[in-house]
Parts: C-alpha cells; structure tokens; sequence
C-alpha cells in the first residue's frame, strides 16, 4: 500500500510517502536558496510528495540562521531554479511556510522576534556568535496580526508564482501558528486570545486567506498537538484541537499533516474527525518500514518521513526493496556545504 498511488485534492502521487519538512539552514543570506537547494530536492524526487524546509513569509518571520524565504522576487527566482529541477525530475512539490514567531535573536534577524505576548521562552538558539538565551519576543497588536495572516497570504501567491504545487502551513512544533493556541505564549486580551475560541483564530483565518488567495485545494495545514516545543504548554489541548480542526474541516483544504501528540485519544479523535487526506508523522516509532504500516493501518493516507528522507534520496526505492538504509549524519546537517546534504549515496541498480 504504501507503494500504491494517491490522488490529493486532484494531484496524482505515485506513492504515499512524503518527504517531510526539514530545516537544512543552508541558503544565502538574504533568503534565497543555495546553488545545491535545487540538486538536494531533485535528488528526492521519488518521494510521493516533498514539503520543503520552512520558508519565512516576512523577514520578521525568520528565526533561525540561513534559512529561505518566500517574501521578495529573487527568492521566488531562486525557489522556481528548485521547483523546475523537481519537476523535471518528476516530483511534487509544496513549500511549508513557517513564521518562526518568538522563536528567533536579534543577531540572526537584525530585530527582536514577534509573538502573541511578551512571554520570553526557555531555551537557547544557534546564532553566529554561538548559543544564546531566547530574548522577549515583541508582542504584536492587533493590527500587526492581521497583517502577518496577510503576510502568509502574499508568500503563498509567491509560492504558486514559484511554481510550487501548493503550500503547507506550519502551525506545530513550537512556532508563530501554535504560539497562539498555547496557554502560556498566548495572553492576549482581544478576540486572538483568551478562549479556546479565540486562540484558535489566527490560525483558522490564516489559513482561510491563503485559500482564498490560491484555492484550499492548494493548502494544507500541520498541526503537532501536545509536542511542547518551543517551552509551549498545551494542557487544554483535548479542547484546543478539536475545535481547531473542526474549522479547518469547514475550509476544505488538501490535507492535514498531524505529528502524533503524547495523546493516542486525541490523534484518533482527530484522525476520525478529520474529512480530507491525512499526512502522518509518528516520531514515536524509529524504524521506518514500521512507522508505514503503522501509520496506514491506523487511518493515515500517507506518511510522511524526515530523518530518513534526508540520508536516503533514493528512500521509496530502498523501501520497496528492502535495502539497507544510509543513516544521518547529524554533525552536517544544519549549514556547510555539499557534505550531508547533497552527497548520500543511492543504490547502484543495474539491468539485468
């Protein structure tokens, strides 16, 4: 099964293997991508479907060092050099679009980071002079929200001009999207805060004015409930979630990308909730093979795979037969050069 084809929201996949969203922080200063990003995603082009690294839609939604952007011509110019080597390599691909919220430092961005309050939270990020404390995120007004859902909106409309086959929005893992579901990043008095109603705004409207502007069939959403990344509490995460996704079942998007959270209830109350095609990501299983069968025989339409994408890019090959699988370099995988990024090997098939 995991080999068969599937069709989502009207584009063919040849299999249901996703390559998920990895940070490789390796492209040029002003957010364009890297002369090797187009080989690194081409070389994967076996994948069902790539979802790209995460993309900053505004400089202020930058976090982390060398990291691509979706926000000025030149790297839409340098995002269509990766999506035509793909497709000619006969991929697909999306582009995750990730405002990395307070997680960030002025000394990568130039500029305190953004969130929904002035809550600093706890941890140290890599910045060009080494680790360093998080400092205390700007709090946004109102205004400011809204601008930054129009901010998604305009780097979606760039993607699409870029040639990419639709976006994901990146609301897990600690960022902008999930800061302002959580209870502790999220203080706000106005109707983007306080009640589960509200908390869940952002992210519902921000996803409404990105279908809007390139059709829902083009959109998917990734949620990670009860992943405390990024210092982020979620203890009310049994209401947060289903009240989440029951809006976002109402905008018909493509699909939604769950990060199985600690609460096996919670993923099955919204797998079965869920309407359109689901994405899975179980970090809770290591062996690959595994996590597939798993993750299909648990509802998923398709699973998406990171780690082993990365040192494999010739993965859905090796799968099938079987192959041993090269293993993760983890010392090159942020930054540098070609080492850890573009030179795993694949398997030396020949003809009988």
């Amino acid at each position: 099964m995991p080999f068969s084809p599937f069709t989502l929201a009207g584009l063919q996949l040849p299999n249901r293997l996703v390559m998920a969203p990895m940070t490789r922080s390796r492209s040029y200063v002003d957010g364009i991508p890297s002369s090797l990003t187009a080989l690194y995603y081409a070389q994967r082009a076996s994948a069902g479907l790539i979802v790209t690294e995460g993309v900053q839609p505004s400089q202020a939604g930058q976090g982390y060092m060398n990291t691509p952007g979706l926000h000025t011509d030149e790297q839409v110019a340098g995002w269509r050099e990766v999506t035509d080597a793909v497709h000619a390599a006969g991929g697909r691909i999306f582009a995750q679009i990730m405002h990395s919220g307070r997680i960030g430092h002025p000394d990568n961005t130039g500029a305190l980071p953004i969130g929904p309050s002035a809550v600093r939270p706890a941890g140290q990020i890599f910045t060009p002079s080494g680790l360093q404390d998080y400092r205390t995120p700007r709090e946004l007004t109102t205004a400011q929200v809204e601008s930054t859902i129009q901010d998604f909106a305009d780097a979606a409309a760039r993607a699409v001009d870029a040639g990419f086959e639709g976006i994901e929005l990146h609301g897990a893992n600690g960022y902008l999207i999930q800061q302002f579901l959580s209870q502790n990043a999220n203080l706000r008095e106005d109707y983007f805060g306080g009640s589960v109603e509200n908390r869940i705004r952002f992210a519902v409207e921000t996803a409404r004015a990105v279908a809007d502007r390139i059709g829902a069939s083009k959109v998917g959403i990734r949620l990670s409930p009860g992943v405390g990344a990024g210092d982020l509490v979620e203890e009310d995460r049994h209401e947060v979630y289903p009240a989440l996704v029951s809006e976002l079942a109402g905008l018909d998007l493509a699909y939604l990308h769950l990060v199985t959270g600690p609460s096996d209830d919670l993923n099955q109350e919204i797998r079965k909730s869920w309407p359109n095609a689901l994405i899975v990501n179980d970090p809770s299983v290591a062996d690959p093979a595994t996590r597939i069968a798993r993750s299909l025989e648990r509802g998923a339409d398709l699973v998406s795979l990171g780690q082993s994408f990365l040192a494999n890019p010739d993965l859905p090959v090796r799968l099938r037969l079987g192959a041993e699988l090269n293993q993760a370099d983890f010392a090159s995988a942020f930054g540098g050069d070609h080492r850890g990024y573009t030179d795993y090997p694949v398997l030396a098939l020949h003809s009988a």
